[in-house]
């Protein structure tokens, strides 16, 4: 299948700052793609060379299949700084005027995205009167005017609060199950765990990895089990063949295997014929934070 956006070594610096040394990944159709980073890490960077708003210095990037083709940027919407809408006036009134600049949608459109993310009851009030999530929702709303194939947000949760974080999430996930791609940039590790597909990992403008977001994190197979006395369990699972090394996390001990190789059972029968009842025996996946942290932490000493 033909990705939807490819990225062919893009290279961006300014004056002595790279903030993007040759990233080259892909985006598949259909996709939630994170691209992850610190701030500084190039995200906002990469964004703007391929929404034409920056050029790169080197390097390249197809939309479609069709490099630098602006047939194309009508089926991109995006969402790149804070909202700015007139605070004076109705949300239908804001997108009639980002309608008539964009050339995106019609009249007729307005309506339906308002419904989409769900602002249909307050569509008359001032944007003035909106909380900060309602404001982002609104922005979401100019993006997808015109029905574009294509969503690009930059930290679309930035400066909202825990409420605000969650609709917007929603929002994300119901836009994917609307068939949308979407690409977003975000500092937070949890945001893309919950809502991403595929993932990219950025530090300081390098590429450290891309990918699904399960082969990311799927390097080892994680084995968490506990019973009454986790000392004794610790000592006893030390006999057990195949893991690559063990820890415990305060009443629960973790083996790690190689990946594809953890069988639950066998860990479990184990344990019972040492003697010891096991009170949780959970398969873990690694968490992005952790994986992240393992990557970029691997980057600095390698570099």
């Amino acid at each position: 299948m033909q990705p939807v956006l490819s990225l062919s070594g893009l290279a961006k610096s300014y004056g002595k700052i790279q903030a993007l040394k040759g990233v080259s990944f892909e985006v598949p159709e259909g996709a939630v793609f994170g691209i992850l980073g610190p701030n500084g890490s190039g995200k906002t960077t990469l964004l703007s060379i391929i929404l034409d708003i920056l050029k790169a210095d080197s390097g390249s990037f197809a939309w479609f299949g069709e490099p630098g083709s602006p047939a194309t940027r009508k089926r991109i919407g995006s969402l790149l700084e804070t909202p700015n809408f007139y605070h004076y006036l109705s949300a239908v009134d804001n997108l009639n005027i980002t309608h008539a600049i964009s050339g995106r949608g019609d009249k007729t459109d307005i309506d339906r995205v308002l419904e989409i993310v769900k602002l249909t009851e307050r569509k008359r009030s001032r944007f003035s009167s909106y909380s900060l999530g309602m404001k982002q929702r609104l922005a979401i709303a100019a993006a997808l005017l015109g029905d574009p194939q294509v969503l690009v947000f930059d930290e679309p949760t930035n400066g909202l609060d825990p409420v605000g974080i969650a609709e917007i999430r929603e929002l994300i996930k119901e836009l994917a199950g609307r068939g949308k791609t979407i690409i977003m940039a975000s500092h937070l590790l949890d945001e893309v765990e919950k809502v991403c597909t595929h993932v990219a990992i950025l530090k300081r403008g390098t590429l450290i990895t891309a990918g699904s977001v399960d082969e990311v994190l799927a390097n080892e197979d994680i084995v968490e089990i506990a019973s009454a006395d986790t000392a004794t369990l610790l000592e006893l699972v030390k006999g057990f063949p195949g893991y690559t090394h063990i820890k415990q996390d305060g009443n629960k001990v973790l083996l790690y295997f190689p990946i594809g190789t953890a069988k639950l059972a066998e860990v479990n029968r184990y344990c019972f014929e040492k003697g010891a009842t096991l009170s949780h025996l959970y398969a873990k996946k690694k968490s992005l934070e952790a994986k992240f942290f393992e990557l970029t932490n691997e980057n600095t000493q390698n570099n």
